[in-house]
């Protein structure tokens, strides 16, 4: 008999890089004092109270990534303490002492290597070259609008993008066996923390935003509250604040449009991440393909998501009927496969221990 060979767990420790954030600490001491953070001093009008909140739906938001990355879990890695930093962390995370074995990951979204402005590639090839390893999880065509791409690129050891394809020449800086993943944005949920509700209101949420009211959005809206009365719930404000999300899966159907940034031809495969959360809260997610077709393929071919063709109301109407009659065991497959699959912390864990 061959003796069993056990592998050690790779050691494994992520700072995520945010802009809400100051110097390098510990993710949980973030999160504990995140609630109380004093935005003013963080925005350009300091007394614009619509500002101001706008700007804590987005503190918030990024905040809730860093504790998806805090309880990162995976079969072959031993995560260590996660840490959290701004621009004025980036050098202390490459000069920390590493734990025995610990291999030390800079994770970075969106747009946000864009603050550092010019200093980009140059911090992000100083962490490189200390042995600092790079995920970049890009979002909004990064590759073609993000003016430091090019310069943080020959850095990356993992790019998960929304966009397909990327820019030719920019993504031809990347360096020889840097991983890429097509992916869209997923759910910044931390899994199973929104238990499953067996007996949700027969309704359907809307779950949309100001920016994305277009006349497209609102022949919808309007047609959906003369379909369902008061069955029909649109919420139409900036965004969902981070602490009111749980409550949502008080009904059965989420209802996610297809965002105003996500009809570009590099962006016709992907979706916003209301339809991903959606699915982790226990709604029954309902999305709008594109009009070029095919989004969110997979999930929709496995019944994972219904789909109904762009601006085709009585699909729309349909397909809600559809969702609403939905037997629980066929809700708590779609609650459970989004949970384990479809959130950032999994994801990013999963491209983590594939590098």
């Amino acid at each position: 008999m061959l003796p069993v060979v056990t592998r050690t767990p790779r050691r494994v420790r992520v700072c995520y890089f945010n802009v809400w954030a100051g110097r390098l600490e510990e993710t949980a001491t973030y999160l504990a004092r995140l609630p109380e953070l004093d935005l003013r001093p963080l925005v350009s009008h300091r007394r614009d109270v619509a500002l101001l909140r706008k700007a804590r739906l987005d503190c918030d938001w990024y905040g809730e990534n860093a504790r998806c990355f805090r309880e990162m879990r995976h079969p072959e890695i031993e995560f260590l303490p996660a840490w959290v930093c701004g621009s004025a962390g980036i050098a202390e995370v490459g000069q920390r002492p590493r734990d025995t074995g610990e291999e030390r990951w800079f994770v970075t979204m969106g747009h946000q290597p864009q603050a550092l402005g010019a200093a980009a590639g140059p911090a992000f090839a100083l962490l490189a070259k200390v042995g600092v390893r790079h995920l970049f999880y890009a979002f909004d065509e990064a590759s073609r609008f993000m003016p430091c791409f090019p310069a943080i690129a020959p850095s990356l050891d993992v790019l998960i993008h929304d966009e397909a394809p990327l820019h030719e020449e920019h993504a031809a800086r990347l360096k020889p066996g840097a991983r890429t993943l097509h992916r869209s944005w997923v759910a910044n949920v931390v899994p199973g923390a929104v238990p499953f509700n067996e007996e949700p209101e027969e309704k359907i949420i809307f779950l949309g935003s100001q920016l994305g009211l277009t006349k497209h959005r609102q022949r919808q809206i309007d047609f959906l509250k003369e379909k369902f009365k008061d069955r029909f719930l649109p919420s139409c404000d900036h965004s969902v604040a981070v602490s009111d999300r749980a409550a949502l899966n008080r009904y059965k159907v989420g209802l996610c449009p297809e965002g105003r940034k996500f009809t570009t031809p590099a962006m016709a495969r992907t979706h916003t991440d209301r339809p991903f959360w959606s699915g982790c809260l226990g709604l029954v997610p309902v999305s709008e393909d594109s009009q070029a077709g095919g989004r969110l393929q997979e999930l929709h071919e496995a019944k994972l998501l219904l789909r109904y063709p762009h601006g085709d109301l009585a699909a729309l109407a349909e397909t809600c009927e559809r969702a609403l009659a939905m037997p629980n065991d066929e809700r708590r497959r779609i609650y459970e496969h989004f949970n384990r699959h479809e959130t950032v912390g999994t994801v990013v864990a999963e491209a983590i221990a594939a590098a």
